[in-house]
This record gives C-alpha cells, structure tokens and sequence, in this order.
C-alpha cells in the first residue's frame, strides 16, 4: 500500500509546509500561514495589517473570496523524492466570536502560536471548506474528488519525518544498511542503500550510485497511527539481535 492521491493532499496542506494563497484578479501570491482542521476545512492567520488581508476583503454584497491554497512539497533529505504539489481552492470567510474561538483551538492543535492570543486585534482568523483539489506531479495534475479529501487523514509522521530520518541515518545507520541489504538481496559491493521518505504505510529506499539511481518502497504490515508505532514495527530492523534472542 500507499498514500492515495486524497491522502496526500491532505499531507501537504496539513500546516507544516509553507503555504502560497492566490486570488483571482488581485496581485498576488501572498504568503500565508495556514492549516487544516479536522475535517479538512482550511485556516489562515492573516495580519490585520497586510496586504492579503486587504485582498480577502469582499466586495460590496458578498461575505467571501474566492481563492487557491498552494502548497509545494520540501523533501525531507537529499536524494528524496517529491510528493509534488497541492493546490485546494473555496470561498473564504472571515470567522467572528465563538467560531473564531473554536477555530483558534483547531489553528493552535497544529501550530501552537501565540499569535492566536491577539485574535481580533493584530490577526484574523478565516476558513473555507475545500471545493476542488488537484495533486501536481512530475508535470501532470489529478484532480482529488473533496469528499475524498475530507475524508483523508494527514500522515501522521510527516511533520517527523526528517527528523526520523536523521536518526535512523546518525544512530542506526549501519543496522539499517544491513537490513535493506539482506531485504533487496544487494551483494557487498553495491552502493549502500538509504532510506529517503517515511510515511504510515512504509519506507522509500534509494538504491545505486548517483546517477543510476532508483528507488524501491519497503512495505509496512499495515499502516502505522503514530511515531509510538512506527518504532516498534522499525525495532527488527534497529535492533537485529534483540528480535531474534
């Protein structure tokens, strides 16, 4: 298995990554802090005192803008493959009393800012539900229908997963090595073989030189919930002796 095309738009516009808004016949891009609440519905931050906040203003007899959400994937180490590009796009609407309070607490599970503390005076808290989502990679766009996306789950390591990364790289790595070695059935003399990516359903592996590069996923049994879980489906492969004693 792995991630659906709903799952990782889901991912990518989860708040972690920095996020582009763009608005139809007004300039633009405009940096924006963002994230998503439960049930996929979009959040931003916005600066009383800013440009954007000038641009998600309604014109006169209407409550809302239109606008796109843009999301570019970082990957997490070199040699990483991309999960592409998310573009979510709806009608914003300024929150206002117990909706922009309760949206604070969904903002703050995410991205625990003190800038939530000054709602109302220096920020502006809106939302808007997703209306289309298309996934962008390797130069061809898919469009994800927004009742998958709200029905998707943001993967749980991704806001980890670098650091997850690094530690299996700076504190297991020859114990790592030796598995995938054994795993794909690579002789000695071949490159060293590296994990890339990590997500709930398993691991992206490098394999060869620079150059004649590839890749190959390593499967989880099932997908994993949290990083208490990952670590013990990661144990046989960390610690070799201790699994087998």
């Amino acid at each position: 298995m792995r991630p659906s095309p709903a799952e990782i738009v889901r991912t990518l516009v989860a708040g972690r990554l920095p996020g582009l808004v763009h608005l139809a016949h007004r300039p633009g891009p405009h940096h924006v802090r963002h994230v998503t609440d439960p049930d996929g519905r979009v959040l931003l931050l916005v600066p009383v005192v800013s440009d954007l906040a000038g641009a998600l203003r309604p014109v006169d007899g209407e409550d809302d803008v239109a606008l796109v959400l843009d999301v570019l994937d970082l990957p997490p180490a070199a040699g990483a493959p991309t999960l592409g590009r998310a573009w979510v796009s709806g009608w914003a609407a300024e929150l206002h009393g117990d909706q922009a309070r309760a949206a604070s607490i969904d903002f703050a599970a995410v991205e625990p800012t003190g800038d939530l503390l000054d709602l109302g005076t220096r920020f502006r808290l809106f939302r808007f539900e997703v209306a289309e989502a298309r996934w962008e990679r390797r130069g061809g766009v898919r469009r994800v229908d927004p009742e998958a996306y709200a029905e998707a789950e943001p993967d749980p390591l991704h806001a980890s997963e670098a650091e997850l990364l690094a530690d299996l790289a700076d504190h297991h790595g020859a114990e790592v090595t030796a598995y995938l070695r054994r795993h794909f059935d690579l002789p000695e003399e071949a490159a060293a073989p590296r994990v890339v990516r990590i997500d709930r359903y398993g691991l992206v592996v490098a394999l060869g030189r620079p150059g004649a590069l590839r890749r190959a996923r390593l499967a989880f049994p099932h997908p994993v919930a949290d990083h208490a879980e990952l670590v013990r489906l990661l144990h046989p492969m960390v610690c070799p002796r201790a699994a087998t004693g």
